[in-house]
């Protein structure tokens, strides 16, 4: 995910496939990095993504409850705009993607399109 190093991306993983909020520990338990991580190390992280936007927290007792506060989905639609904004032409970079986009894509855009013109 852009923006993210890649243990924060993990992490939001981890948050992201809960679908409720986890305590620093039961995010460690469901990190599968291939590395052995210490518990200060997740804390860390969560503290980053929270100053970052990424997760909300609230504290409960002496420690915190984390949750996503941006969607996958938001996640990655911040994500094409970052790499459409540093392509230098937008306009081309959208063209190429609509011209090799598959025909399973191309329906998603259409309605996607259809569902904006209909907000105006």
């Amino acid at each position: 995910m852009r923006g993210l190093g890649e243990l924060e991306a993990a992490v939001m993983d981890v948050l992201w496939h809960a679908g409720e909020p986890l305590r620093v520990r039961q995010v460690l338990e469901r990190l599968d990095t291939g590395k052995a991580l210490a518990y200060t190390t997740v804390m860390t992280v969560l503290d980053n993504l929270h100053r970052k936007a990424w997760v909300e927290r609230e504290r409960e007792g002496k420690a915190y409850w984390y949750e996503p506060q941006v969607s996958r989905a938001e996640a990655a639609a911040n994500a094409l705009r970052e790499v459409l904004s540093a392509s230098g032409d937008p306009q081309a970079a959208l063209m190429h993607f609509a011209q090799t986009a598959t025909d399973e894509e191309s329906e998603l855009l259409r309605k996607a399109l259809r569902r904006k013109a209909s907000r105006k």
